[in-house]
């Protein structure tokens, strides 16, 4: 299983939580979309562990069995297609959680997020 993280379920493995420990145990490939980084890194220079938080988010990143995604030309498609239909749903949702999606698409990963907007995208395959 291919799995797209989302920020919540890092921090759920992080703390230790026992649904996200087992997910993250299964999983043959742990990708992580850039924003989900950014995200992450952002909340360790906003609060008062960063130098801990980075530590073992270097740590979790250098497994072999996690990749952090990047968006190409490729993934600016799926990223319009997804805003065109929230936007005539009038559903809109984060722009980092488009990223993810886009992503997820692209990538043809299952993602693993307790967001329930990502509902609204009932193309996107969930891990839950």
């Amino acid at each position: 299983m291919r799995i797209a993280i989302d920020t919540n379920r890092y921090r759920d493995f992080c703390d230790a939580k026992e649904d996200a420990v087992g997910r993250f145990r299964t999983a043959n490939q742990i990708c992580m979309p850039f924003t989900v980084l950014a995200e992450l890194r952002a909340g360790f220079e906003c609060g008062t562990l960063a130098r801990r938080n980075e530590s073992a988010l270097c740590k979790f990143l250098n497994s072999p069995r996690v990749t952090v995604l990047f968006a190409n030309e490729q993934t600016t498609f799926h990223y319009a297609r997804i805003y065109r239909q929230l936007r005539e749903q009038g559903t809109p949702i984060p722009t980092n959680d488009i990223w993810i999606a886009a992503l997820v698409q692209q990538h043809d990963l299952l993602l693993y997020s307790r967001d329930s907007h990502f509902d609204l995208l009932p193309q996107l395959a969930r891990a839950d």
